[in-house]
């Protein structure tokens, strides 16, 4: 985490936004405190298509038909 004076962050703005994107989030002080947290923002999700996976799943004929093993519990 950087942390900026908000005098600095006037100055030099288009080298502190330089400095979110690639740190991940910048603290604007003044004084010494803090006053401002700016994080870069997350790309956006893509849209799902449907039928991508379409014949990367393949289930047997006999799925569904009762296990050997558990006869006992039914």
């Amino acid at each position: 985490m950087l942390n900026v004076d908000i005098n600095q962050a006037k100055q030099n703005f288009p080298e502190l936004i330089e400095k979110i994107v690639s740190h991940g989030e910048v603290i604007i002080t003044k004084n010494g405190q803090p006053i401002v947290k700016m994080v870069p923002l997350t790309k956006a999700k893509k849209e799902r298509k449907l039928g991508t996976a379409k014949g990367l799943i393949k289930m047997a004929d006999d799925f569904d038909q009762p296990i050997e093993d558990f006869k006992d519990y039914m």
